[in-house]
């Protein structure tokens, strides 16, 4: 597999003159930028290599200059496990990972917890990973699917004047035939039990580009919403299909996967006034026109096309360089400031984050997503979500304020999965140090 270096950091100098070589803090990164799911993974790590690349053009963490490596995934999840094995090791180890694939996240889990390298998994992945005492190494940040699937309930049920007013409604839920497809399933079961609603459960086979079939289900089933859980190809196939069948737009909600430019511009007209979830707010940020000044200007941005910085798929890598950069500058706080820090130094980084309105203001970053603390029993540290609208040209978001779903029966879920797979594991629940 071929392996490309994205950043190389030091200079060369001439002649007998010497200097002490720079700290760093290595990060592999393992993305994909081909196949059915390229616009996802181009724009989510060139945001996140966008950002570094800034803090590296501001002096670093405190003086700690970042470095890393890419390898292509293809959104394979074996492919993922091999980049991950080839890259673990090299610049004196991994400071942390994030595959931005739910089936390479599932090929690593164990593996990470042996390695001692931290794993994000930003608004993906196993939900109850938000458990620190059973996954000690991961953390699926700022927002889990099954706090989104909440969220989502929450949303159709303000519309319909209340959640009780869910009772007798029909909701389908479309999904990736794959292990992200199915993750919300245990919330939206329960919420249907619960609220009284019929979800009727509708496959999509990877990659999605054929979906006349379940749209001819959901004609004939007539139901009052459809939760589109897709990704890639899937989204705009969907979006141009409802239409052809007669379904109303304003009747689908999509998941964050499903909310970004290169899904709504490829549907056209079919799109406008389509709704999704996002964990962050459309618009621009103080932050970004640094990275346009600063990166961009001085010709190291990461995206050919520069009209790609700030979309959504950029924006949520940018937020993901945030919160690695901030746990990496919360483990220098304690382990030593100007240092390069092991994974397992970071990871107490990640458990401590703290990235509240007052840093976000800071940052340049005020507003763009949820203030986010952690903790060893809550590795997610919001849970807190948006609605977003497409209005034929940008997205919008038409939820004030951020949303947050049933916690209490997320938790209920969360505690009783992590503690069935602790028991599968012979692992005894404890926060680390």
């Amino acid at each position: 597999m071929k392996l490309i270096k994205t950043a190389l950091l030091g200079a060369a100098l001439a002649g007998t003159v010497t200097v002490a070589a720079a700290q760093e803090q290595y990060i592999p990164i393992l993305s994909y930028r081909v196949g059915p799911y390229a616009a996802g993974g181009s724009g989510f790590f060139g945001g996140a290599i966008d950002y570094m690349n800034l803090v590296n053009a501001n002096g670093g963490i405190n003086g700690v200059k970042l470095k890393w490596e890419e390898c292509e995934t293809e959104y394979n999840a074996s492919r993922g496990v091999e980049c991950y094995e080839r890259l673990k090791s090299n610049s004196g180890g991994a400071s942390l990972v994030e595959p931005l694939a739910t089936g390479i996240a599932y090929g690593i889990l164990d593996r990470v917890a042996v390695d001692k390298v931290p794993m994000t998994t930003l608004g993906y992945g196993r939900s109850d990973a938000a458990n620190g005492k059973v996954f000690p190494y991961v953390f699926p940040l700022i927002t889990s699917y099954w706090n989104q699937a909440a969220a989502m309930t929450a949303y159709l049920g303000s519309k319909e004047g209340g959640m009780e007013k869910l009772k007798g409604k029909k909701i389908v839920h479309l999904y990736h035939d794959s292990a992200f497809g199915k993750e919300p399933l245990p919330v939206l079961e329960a919420q249907a039990q619960q609220y009284g609603f019929e979800l009727i459960k509708i496959p999509v086979a990877h990659p999605g580009n054929e979906q006349q079939s379940q749209w001819l289900q959901i004609r004939q089933a007539r139901p009052d919403y459809v939760i589109l859980w897709g990704w890639g190809v899937m989204n705009a196939v969907a979006i141009k299909t409802a239409q052809r069948n007669g379904f109303p737009r304003e009747k689908i909600l999509g998941v964050w996967w499903a909310g970004s430019e290169e899904d709504t511009i490829p549907a056209g007209d079919a799109a406008k006034g389509y709704t999704t979830m996002t964990f962050n707010t459309p618009g621009n940020y103080p932050v970004l026109d640094e990275i346009r000044k600063k990166v961009y200007e001085a010709g190291r941005g990461n995206l050919d096309d520069k009209s790609r910085v700030g979309s959504v798929y950029h924006m949520r890598g940018v937020t993901a360089g945030i919160l690695w950069v901030e746990a990496i500058r919360k483990a220098q706080e304690k382990y030593g400031k100007g240092k390069t820090l092991t994974g397992e130094q970071v990871r107490w980084g990640f458990e401590n984050l703290n990235v509240d309105e007052a840093r976000q203001k800071q940052l340049g970053a005020f507003g763009m997503f949820p203030p986010v603390k952690t903790s060893c029993d809550d590795h997610e540290g919001s849970g807190a979500v948006k609605v977003q609208q497409w209005n034929g040209s940008k997205w919008v978001p038409i939820t004030a304020n951020w949303v947050v779903g049933d916690k209490a029966l997320t938790r209920k879920l969360l505690e009783e999965s992590s503690n069935k797979y602790a028991a599968e594991k012979n692992i005894k629940p404890a926060c680390l140090n």
